[in-house]
């Protein structure tokens, strides 16, 4: 985060809010409700406060150079354009080189570091692959998210269960159908 979290100018902004609403500020069920949303802020958008290279900074080496796969990672994550929450699950696979393997806790969050920030789907999905091909320095990585947006669903076109899916590829799974096609079948039979 470029600056530091300012849960008071928070507080100012939903009573603005609340107040251009036409509410009593001093309502019962209203009178803590700046305070707590600022609170809801600071604790769904924490991701601005990690360094997700970090989180993936103790790699280990092992003997192994075959597909890692970890699928249903749950995530939550606040669109920018509407500031209503989207909300899914992560797929990530990648092919280790060099014996270079990360702790699978490791990816889970990965995903929340960039998932609690103020996202759009397609910027997430790239920020996670390619914070694993910096760091990992794999054959390949491959990211695929599917997720429902609030947006759809209590505005606009008004679409429950509708869902966005992304995918960001990389490496060994951009250049080999046979690769790319195994962990696409593995997400699959995972997610069902």
């Amino acid at each position: 985060m470029n600056q530091k979290f300012d849960s008071n100018k928070i507080e100012d902004a939903v009573k603005m809010i609340i107040e251009a609403l036409g509410e009593d500020l001093n309502r019962k069920g209203l009178k803590d409700t700046p305070e707590r949303v600022a609170r809801m802020y600071e604790e769904i958008l924490s991701g601005f406060k990690s360094n997700p290279e970090e989180i993936l900074g103790k790699v280990f080496q092992e003997n192994y150079n075959e597909l890692v796969l970890l699928s249903n990672i749950p995530l939550y994550s606040m669109c920018e354009h509407h500031l209503l929450p989207f909300y899914g699950k992560a797929h990530i696979a990648y092919l280790p080189d060099g014996g270079r393997v990360v702790g699978i806790s490791k990816l889970a969050r990965l995903v929340d570091a960039y998932a609690k920030r103020l996202q759009v789907q397609e910027r997430l999905t790239s920020q996670i692959v390619d914070t694993i091909m910096k760091i990992l320095q794999p054959q390949g990585a491959m990211v695929v998210i599917e997720a429902e947006h609030m947006c759809m669903v209590m505005r606009g076109v008004k679409k429950p269960g509708a869902k966005v899916t992304t995918s960001a590829m990389r490496g060994i799974f951009l250049r080999d159908i046979r690769t790319r096609t195994e962990a696409l079948d593995l997400i699959i039979g995972n997610s069902r």
